[in-house]
């Protein structure tokens, strides 16, 4: 598969998509309505969701720089495995295309992980010099399933991490490629990102 790094989608159109509140545990769930582009994305609710269908989808924390962002790539490599996007990754390419949107990325931990439907690639770097005016952290992953190329990217202020990678987590463990999966894999994260100051 080839992945070039998702411009994260801030303009927002509302979506056609079928949304709901599971009230109980605070959590939202959005499924696709299209058949050829299924998916289900799970988050809590104190994120808004926006875009879809032919757009990205894009997920925003009402009081908190946190971001993610679900999309839909070409398949090149019809073989296409986390383990072997993992063993083929060229840091120099990657952090080059990054560094067109986010200055100063520099590429951290790398590895696979588990959707709640598939495996995926996940990587994470740092830009200390984001066009947000803070220092931020990218979570990217990204799978194959479908027929369709898959890609999750989480990005949220670094100095607020010990906050929102916990919610990051639950997201990314809970998203399924499968439009009719159901929540929740991971235990909702209790602690909420402090408000933008």
């Amino acid at each position: 598969m080839n992945i070039r790094p998702a411009t994260v989608c801030v303009t927002a159109l509302i979506m056609a998509l079928g949304t709901h509140a599971a009230v109980a545990q605070d959590i939202s769930v959005t499924h696709s309505v299209l058949p050829d582009q299924s998916y289900t994305l799970i988050y809590p609710a104190t994120m808004q969701a926006s875009g879809g269908v032919d757009k990205p989808l894009t997920i925003n924390h009402a009081d908190a720089p946190l971001q993610c962002t679900m999309s839909y790539v070409p398949v090149e490599q019809t073989d296409w495995t986390p383990e072997g996007a993992l063993d083929s990754l060229d840091v120099a390419e990657l952090e080059a295309g990054w560094r067109a949107t986010f200055p100063g990325f520099v590429l951290g931990t790398t590895g696979t992980t588990a959707y709640q439907s598939d495996p995926a690639l996940i990587y994470e770097g740092t830009s200390t010099d984001s066009p947000m005016g803070m220092p931020l952290t990218i979570v990217h992953t990204e799978t194959v399933a479908n027929g369709l190329g898959y890609t999750l990217d989480c990005l949220f202020d670094t100095t607020q991490a010990e906050q929102a990678r916990p919610i990051v987590n639950f997201i990314i463990a809970n998203f399924s490629t499968s439009a009719d999966a159901e929540c929740c894999v991971a235990v909702p994260p209790s602690p909420e990102p402090a408000a933008a100051q």
